[in-house]
């Protein structure tokens, strides 16, 4: 599998491409919490008429590391940053969103891509606006799937992170043996079914990953902190995106991603009815739609 090594840490990255004779603006995935960059690759699969696409596992998640990694005698993994600057990045890894923001600049970086459309998900999503408004010049347009803006409840965060640590902690590896666990598993994500393969992906997404990184965003991607920058974050977008709702979805409500798309002129807003929090699986043929009315590309090169 090809990997290559950000700021220190293993990362897992995939292209998907068709053979062609044109040169193809790149398109880049980000998955949400617990996921990996399977649950993309239908998306990326439809697109590629237009797009090569680039897919990757955030750091702890999916087959990327969770943490910095001694290279071996005769491994082949791609350096994206020198000596010096990797001990200096690897003393200052946290599981900040805005750290996850700087792992895709590098990744960038190492593939020399300089300019790139993404289309992230959920927490994947919070991590791709702060990259919007540090790198704007490297992104032409930007979908973001399930993303929103919330107000700060004490009592209510106190809770979720309670039942977070509780959730992160208990993940035995036979959990995902168990008859219907997928289906138990991903029901409070869904409004519309999706295919077996793609619940049981993620659940075993969910079983891997790196209980540091896992518990680490649940306080980082949904603390005051963020309840205060990502409004602002929202506001100063200069990049053209659209923002994706499921209509049912009751982990990023599609009402915080109406006030979140509020907050910017550059910000469309598309609501998906009858999906929930993965609206590009349960109903892919509108997502699809969607996303090429904004990119302005026709049905008939896809």
């Amino acid at each position: 599998m090809p990997y290559i090594r950000v700021r220190g840490v293993e990362h897992y990255y995939e292209w998907m491409k068709k053979p062609s004779d044109l040169v193809k603006p790149v398109m880049v995935f980000i998955h949400g919490w617990a996921g990996s960059s399977r649950y993309w690759r239908s998306t990326a699969e439809a697109l590629l008429a237009e797009f090569d696409c680039l897919l990757y596992d955030m750091r702890g998640f999916g087959r990327s590391h969770g943490k910095p990694t001694i290279v071996q005698a005769g491994e082949s993994v791609v350096e994206s940053q020198s000596t010096e600057e990797k001990a200096e990045a690897i003393a200052e890894l946290s599981y900040e969103l805005e750290e996850y923001a700087e792992d895709l600049a590098a990744l960038l970086d190492d593939l020399q891509l300089q300019r790139v459309y993404i289309n992230a998900h959920s927490m994947g999503a919070s991590v791709a606006t702060l990259f919007l408004n540090r790198y704007p010049q490297r992104v032409e347009k930007a979908i973001l799937t399930c993303s929103g803006i919330f107000e700060y409840d004490e009592k209510a965060f106190a809770a979720f992170y309670k039942f977070g640590g509780l959730v992160v902690k208990f993940r035995p590896k036979w959990l995902g043996k168990i008859p219907l666990a997928d289906k138990i598993f991903m029901a409070r994500f869904l409004h519309s079914p999706i295919p077996k393969f793609e619940r049981q992906a993620f659940l075993q997404d969910f079983i891997d990953a790196d209980y540091d990184a896992a518990l680490g965003t649940i306080f980082t991607s949904v603390n005051k902190q963020q309840a205060e920058i990502m409004p602002q974050e929202f506001a100063k977008l200069t990049v053209p995106t659209l923002l994706v709702a499921g209509e049912y979805d009751i982990i990023i409500p599609a009402e915080l991603g109406r006030k979140a798309a509020a907050l910017s002129e550059k910000v469309e807003l598309a609501l998906i009815p009858n999906t929930a929090h993965f609206p590009m699986l349960e109903d892919p043929e509108t997502y699809l739609q969607r996303v090429r009315e904004f990119l302005q590309i026709s049905q008939n090169n896809s």
